[in-house]
């Protein structure tokens, strides 16, 4: 099921005695959860009703025992699991012990007035078990996957729209760029954003980088804008700034960047019918035009080069073939000189 079926049918009152809420991406399980607690009881009922565990300081022996009382003056009662993933059962194999057989027969007929939620966070439950079929069958699981790198600026497009207001194609991936694939630390600094400018303000890169502390003319997109038309001046002055703030600017971050930047020019060269070529980079239309001039300035062939020296000096930058001595700025400086020359 997807959130909002999760959501629309909470809120028609229409729950499942079992949720199994799995994932790489933490942020939707969170809100699910959140959305739960807030909303499934009302304030006089959790008190008696509404129990909440952490994986690491329980057992399923515990959590097993809870779900099989009724609530009190109501018709559900509440358990949250957190971290569910941290739980002894959820690590180690199925057996054939008693207390397997004991929670595998609970989960096969669970107990209707009890809605119990599983947040099992930072990887996917084996669905090889028992468990999972049994919960697939009786309950509600929802898989929470990792957004990828090229959907992060539609997915902040998405998300600013659904609040309400207006977001900038440049200013969404400028996010998306710095910010990275935490959702739950796009979705803080989107919030705190909103707090400060009305509905009728389109967010821009001036308010991105006035609010989220980012440097309006050195950051990795302007990097890759002078890279694009070969701007040596700028780009020489972006890594220079790198070098002297490089807890604002960290090599890694740069380099992978950087790295899947020139694997999209590598991948606009190739295309056999450039129209389609937002589509199949999935970058936003806007930002065409931008892959159309790189391909310009840097042939098939540069762009095999380039590919290969930012591998070569992502692994020096880890120590290998590499004296020690030399700094990440250093290693930056050296790799730009070699990526436009």
């Amino acid at each position: 099921m997807s959130v909002a079926n999760i959501i629309k049918d909470i809120k028609a009152r229409k729950f499942k005695p079992v949720y199994l809420l799995h994932g790489e991406e933490p942020y939707y399980i969170d809100q699910i959860i959140h959305y739960m607690e807030e909303n499934v009881l009302s304030d006089m009922e959790k008190g008696f009703n509404q129990t909440v565990l952490y994986g690491k300081d329980t057992d399923m022996a515990t959590i097993m025992n809870a779900a099989k009382r009724y609530p009190m003056m109501s018709d559900y009662q509440l358990i949250v699991v957190k971290e569910a993933q941290d739980l002894k059962w959820a690590k180690e194999a199925e057996g054939s012990s008693k207390e397997a057989e004991f929670v595998q027969s609970y989960f096969e007929k669970p107990l209707a007035s009890t809605i119990l939620v599983l947040g099992y966070k930072y990887a996917n439950f084996d669905k090889r078990k028992k468990i999972y079929k049994s919960i697939d069958k009786n309950g509600v699981i929802f898989q929470s996957d990792l957004v990828r790198d090229y959907k992060l600026a539609a997915w902040i497009d998405d998300f600013v729209k659904e609040k309400g207001y207006k977001i900038a194609p440049q200013a969404s991936a400028l996010m998306a760029e710095y910010l990275g694939a935490d959702l739950s630390k796009i979705a803080n600094e989107v919030e705190k954003l909103l707090l400060n400018i009305g509905k009728e303000v389109t967010i821009d890169t001036d308010l991105i980088q006035r609010n989220i502390g980012i440097s309006k003319e050195y950051n990795v997109f302007e990097l890759q804008k002078a890279l694009a038309v070969r701007n040596v001046l700028k780009c020489n002055q972006i890594i220079n700034y790198f070098a002297d703030n490089p807890k604002a600017n960290p090599m890694v971050m740069v380099m992978a960047n950087l790295n899947a930047y020139f694997s999209k020019i590598l991948k606009y060269h190739y295309l056999p019918n450039k129209a389609e070529a937002a589509k199949e980079l999935g970058v936003n239309p806007y930002f065409i035009k931008d892959y159309e001039t790189a391909a310009r300035s840097y042939n098939l062939n540069k762009t095999f080069d380039i590919i290969s020296l930012l591998r070569e000096y992502d692994l020096k930058s880890k120590g290998v073939d590499s004296t020690g001595n030399i700094t990440d700025g250093e290693l930056l400086k050296e790799l730009l000189f070699k990526m436009l020359h």
